[in-house]
Formats: C-alpha cells, sequence, structure tokens
C-alpha cells in the first residue's frame, strides 16, 4: 500500500507513522528528515534549503520530488510506503501522480490527522523543547501553520474527489487515532 499522511505540524504524522510501518513492514517516508538531511550538509544547496526551512516556508516543489523519487526508487519500497508530510502542496500531489504513472503505481489512500491549532501550538513547543529542534519557536511554529492552511490544507479537496481521503481525529489519544487508522487501512487493502 501507497499512504499519505496529511495534516499539520504536530498533528501526528510521524508518531502514527512509525506505529503503521510496524504494522504493515513498509517504509516512512518522511521529507522533513530528508530534507533536514539535506540541510545538516555542507552545500550551496544544503543553505539554500535552510533558508526555507528555517523560515517556515517549504521547500520548492521540484527539489521534494526529485528527493522523494530517488528514495522510491530504492527497492524496500517496492511494496509500498507511507508518505509523511509529503506531498504538501497541489503541484506535489500531480508530481507525485505524474511519476505514479510513469512507474505503473498508485495511490491507495489518504489520511487527514485533523487537530486543533491551541492543540497544535502546545505539542510542537513541547517537541521542540524535548527534541532541541531550533524550527520549532513561536514564531516559525505559527509561520508553518499559515502555510498549511494555505498551501497543504486545498490537497483534502483534491484527494477526496479522488475518493482517497479518510479523516481522522487527531485529537483523541494515540493508541485510538491509531485504532482508527488500522480500520481505514484494512478497510482498503
Amino acid at each position: 500500500m501507497r499512504i499519505v499522511f496529511i495534516g499539520p505540524p504536530g498533528a501526528g504524522k510521524g508518531t502514527q507513522c512509525k506505529r503503521l510501518v510496524e504494522l504493515l513492514g513498509i517504509p516512512q517516508l518522511s521529507t522533513g528528515e530528508m530534507l533536514r538531511e539535506v540541510k545538516s550538509q555542507d552545500t550551496a544547496l544544503a543553505r539554500w534549503v535552510a533558508r526555507h526551512l528555517d523560515a517556515g516556508e517549504l521547500a520548492p516543489d521540484h527539489l521534494v520530488m526529485r528527493i522523494v523519487a530517488q528514495r522510491l526508487a530504492h527497492p524496500d519500497c517496492e511494496p509500498g510506503c507511507l508518505f509523511d508530510g509529503f506531498p504538501r502542496t497541489i503541484v506535489q500531489a500531480q508530481l507525485l501522480d505524474e511519476h505514479f504513472a510513469r512507474t505503473a503505481r498508485k495511490l491507495d489512500l489518504v489520511l487527514d490527522l485533523q487537530v486543533a491549532q491551541d492543540e497544535l501550538i502546545k505539542r510542537l513547543l513541547k517537541r521542540a523543547e524535548l527534541e532541541s529542534r531550533g524550527d520549532d519557536n513561536q514564531e516559525t511554529i505559527r509561520s508553518r501553520l499559515r502555510v498549511f492552511k494555505t498551501q497543504t490544507a486545498p490537497l483534502l479537496d483534491y484527494y477526496k474527489k479522488r475518493r482517497l481521503l479518510i479523516t481522522i481525529d487527531g485529537m483523541q489519544t494515540q493508541d485510538e487515532v491509531f485504532e482508527q487508522i488500522k480500520q481505514s487501512v484494512t478497510g482498503r487493502s
């Protein structure tokens, strides 16, 4: 299965992806982690990516798709994968569709984790403290939530029209959220 997790920063995409990876035995593709890895290198590309990420902006669509396409070519992605934080824009979704059309694959399911904004801010500030993530400060968090609302939220309609979208209540406990995800996945497999 190929599953996309959509949700604002702090909704629990990464946490739930890790649990689903164990259940399904397919890899989690986190574009955030991939981009942070690029950012940590001492290259012109890394500095360019860092400027975008440090400002709370999204990395350019074609760059992200190139990184994702390279990862999808690995043998462990053959049976499927979980997309954590990708696609984030309509353009990225279209690029992913084009990639799948060229490789005779398809997207099976899109899970939308919904969480109230005040809870998201609380979670992100706590994560910043626990993980020493400099990109999670009050100003950047608000910027990232605005970017999600304007650039990523339109994906919900995009995938709803294709009958791939399932909404998950991310305000529940982690176990309750995972149970709802499992039911959604087993209903599609």
